[in-house]
């Protein structure tokens, strides 16, 4: 059984709020736009992480971390990735490969809305944190809290940090 802790679109923000549930994870995943490596060890500090880059990052961080991250973790084929799209219209650079492989979940950033979506056509959980840090069209910082057990993706938890200022 693994904690998992799912942020994404830090932009170079971290803060205490932040790693208070850093702290109570197994994993932290961060779903891209991270802005700052700063961001990324003051996670890998406390937590195991794993993470793909965004639009906004630059060479550094994309030479750290991939475009696109498919792993395991327990039982759950999981593919992250930044700009991914949604059910129904995902991102054409994913597109054919999440129709032909689809994973059991399959995790993206970018928008900054946060958005939990069963996706029936090709049967897999689609999760979108929202957006952790302060920069963006967002009204309030989010993340996601979930456990994974064996093939059981379960407790889902939408975490409010504040209002964004």
């Amino acid at each position: 059984m693994k904690k998992i802790l799912l942020l994404s679109d830090t932009h170079s923000y971290i803060d205490d709020k932040i790693l208070k549930y850093v702290k109570q994870a197994d994993q932290v995943w961060h779903a891209g736009d991270i802005g700052s490596l700063e961001v990324t060890d003051a996670i890998k500090a406390l937590k195991p992480l794993r993470a793909v880059y965004g639009n906004i990052d630059d060479a550094t961080i994309r030479s750290e971390f991939p475009e696109n991250n498919r792993f395991k973790c327990e039982d759950v084929d999981v593919w992250m990735t930044h700009i991914g799209g949604y059910p129904n219209r995902y991102n054409p650079k994913v597109q054919e490969e999440i129709k032909a492989n689809p994973p059991k979940l399959f995790v993206c950033g970018h928008s900054h809305i946060l958005k939990v979506q069963w996706d029936k056509k090709l049967d897999l959980l689609h999760m979108n944190p929202g957006a952790a840090g302060k920069y963006g069209i967002h009204q309030v910082r989010t993340m996601l809290r979930f456990v994974i057990d064996k093939d059981a993706i379960r407790e889902l938890e939408i975490i409010e940090l504040e209002k964004r200022t």
